[in-house]
């Protein structure tokens, strides 16, 4: 596989530093890579999904992967892509973060077997253990002012001021790039595009240090494109927050609904950015959404290939029954866990388990404002009960009403749902 070619294919890649160097260093060796991963929470979200699908794609295409959790660089604080100094965390949380994020790629990257095996590190056994004389004498002095202001990740800090401490970012990244060159023989950086800055900077540090008098050291580096969404709005962002590889963050489902979402004119762009279907079957599905947009193949198709990377078939095969049974109405065949899914953002009344009056239970769970409206809502159809309509004006809500004995379903109209839980 001509893996740059596949990249570029897809608009994958935003910058390299040496196009006819990097083509003929991946076609002529099993390259070793590396991107970083700062564990600034305890699980990745999808906004980080785009660097390590591209771990993948370049295990897939035959070389060596490195996903570096920066366990050190993470207590620093990144100044790239951000108007304000990031919250320190302490070394506890900081440490509990790094082994949520490790577990999150292994889930990704193949890490056992093969000759290219990808491996996790994490920086923090080589910055904890740097002096600072060893950080000036060994490494600052490689690393002139007026450079390190030029960085974008700097100059667009200066006007709101920038600690030294992020100041000190690009050279610990640097640090980095450098200790795997020389212990992992890793020659290709890969990164988001605000991490230019810091890519070149560690490229740079390995020819200063590494380059002898016949021969210069090589190393590489490739960004990835910011991603831009039609509607101007953040990729990843939601009117409930980022959306997280974590399942107990953001659900399988609302995982397969927030891709299922995707704007028409991004649909395409995403799934050449994130899923591993060839160029000719993302052509087909482009053709069908031009013929037949309100089939949504490509969206259903987007949905289901994240959701199964990242949650497995069986969270896939879950949410897509709790989109059907929403769909159709019939919420009888959803469990007690796919009702927490499905029902997680709709209001929701606890009430004790007795049998309630249907009447008085629109009251109690706000579903109604008086006995007067929800009497004459009763009366004309529109409340249903777990998906069946409910014209009884003597009706009890009982036993066989609960799902799993904790949750009720009610429905007034045709999409205001209100979730029971019965305690």
């Amino acid at each position: 596989m001509d893996i740059l070619k596949d990249l570029s294919s897809r608009g994958l890649i935003n910058q390299t530093t040496d196009d006819e160097g990097l083509q003929k260093h991946l076609d002529e060796n099993v390259v070793t890579l590396y991107c970083g991963f700062d564990p600034t929470a305890d699980s990745l979200h999808i906004g980080h999904l785009l660097p390590v699908l591209m771990l993948k794609r370049f295990q897939q295409a035959g070389h060596r992967p490195i996903a570096l959790i920066g366990g050190g660089t993470g207590m620093i604080g990144d100044p790239s892509g951000r108007s304000t100094e990031r919250q320190l965390n302490n070394l506890e949380t900081v440490k509990h973060f790094s082994d949520r994020i490790k577990e999150q790629l292994a889930s990704i990257l193949n890490f056992d077997e093969g000759e290219n095996a990808a491996v996790a590190r994490n920086n923090y056994e080589w910055l904890s253990q740097m002096t600072v004389i060893d950080f000036l004498r060994d490494t600052g002095k490689h690393f002139g002012i007026n450079y390190m202001l030029a960085k974008d990740s700097v100059e667009s800090r200066l006007e709101n001021g920038i600690s030294f401490t992020e100041f000190s970012y690009m050279i610990l990244q640097s640090i980095d790039f450098l200790n795997l060159y020389e212990k992992e023989n890793c020659t290709l950086q890969i990164g988001g595009s605000d991490q230019w800055g810091n890519i070149t900077a560690g490229m740079e540090l390995i020819r200063r240090t590494k380059s002898g008098e016949e021969t210069e050291a090589k190393a590489y580096g490739l960004t990835v494109p910011l991603i831009t969404k039609a509607d101007g709005m953040k990729f990843g962002k939601t009117a409930g927050g980022a959306i997280w590889l974590d399942p107990e963050k953001t659900s399988p489902y609302e995982f397969y609904q927030f891709w299922i979402n995707t704007d028409d004119r991004d649909v395409i762009k995403f799934i050449k950015y994130f899923t591993f279907l060839s160029i000719e079957e993302i052509k087909e599905l482009e053709s069908e959404l031009e013929v037949a947009p309100e089939k949504r193949l490509a969206h259903t198709r987007l949905a289901e290939e994240m959701t199964k990377l990242v949650h497995g078939e069986a969270a896939l095969n879950q949410a897509q029954k709790i989109t059907e049974a929403l769909f159709s109405g019939d919420v009888k065949a959803l469990n007690g866990a796919e009702i927490e899914q499905g029902f997680k953002d709709v209001p929701s009344v606890k009430l004790e388990k007795q049998p309630t009056k249907l009447v008085e239970l629109l009251v109690d769970a706000k579903i109604a404002p008086s006995k007067r409206q929800a009497r004459e809502d009763i009366q004309n159809g529109a409340i249903y009960i777990n998906g069946e309509r409910n014209q009884d004006l003597a009706y009890e809500i009982n036993n066989e009403d609960r799902i799993d004995d904790k949750f009720t379903i009610v429905r007034r109209g045709k999409k205001k749902y209100f979730l029971i839980r019965f305690e």
